[in-house]
């Protein structure tokens, strides 16, 4: 990781206001839903190796937004992310893998109780100075998961074939961190 321009190993904190968690999932066959979480906190390790990195990050649930107040109160019920019962998904990385000038970031999700391996394209955005005398990191990660793996397993199939909600979920992390004082 050291041949990253400007690496810093340290400890980061997930700067929420400059982070997001998004999902795009298709919706009656047609089109695709786009949704994100506003809530968002975690801790991230940048070690000298990626054997030395790891992530830990938590999501509040009931801070969905999907511009439709109405669906995000449905998708907080019992119908799909039961939020009473499982305000919290948490995600605690098992390894980073340098793959040439990539990264996969393998991990355990956890979501309405169920714990998946997980697997992220991992992109290093970059790192360096912000305004306010500290440092800051940037990251993107993407992955495709099955809504069902999840406990997320609603039946709306539509009349003439297909669903009201695909199984297929694209999930994209635009994380910014700052590098937390020693």
């Amino acid at each position: 990781m050291t041949s990253i321009p400007n690496f810093v190993a340290g400890t980061w904190d997930i700067d929420p206001v400059h982070s997001e968690v998004s999902f795009v999932v298709r919706h009656m066959m047609v089109s695709k839903v786009r949704g994100r979480f506003e809530q968002v906190s975690g801790e991230i390790v940048t070690g000298d190796s990626t054997e030395d990195s790891r992530v830990a990050a938590t999501i509040d649930v009931s801070s969905i937004s999907t511009g439709n107040e109405q669906r995000d109160g449905h998708i907080r019920s019992a119908d799909f992310f039961e939020v009473e019962s499982y305000p919290e998904w948490t995600f605690t990385s098992t390894a980073v893998v340098a793959k040439g000038d990539e990264y996969v970031l393998a991990g355990d999700l956890t979501i309405k109780g169920i714990t998946k391996p997980v697997e992220l394209d991992l992109e290093v955005n970059g790192f360096g100075p912000d305004a306010w005398g500290g440092t800051r990191a940037g990251f993107t990660a993407t992955t495709t998961i099955k809504r069902s793996d999840f406990g997320v397993d609603i039946a709306m199939p539509m009349e003439g074939g297909g669903v009201v909600v695909s199984e297929k979920v694209g999930v994209e992390l635009e994380i910014q961190a700052v590098l937390r004082a020693s």
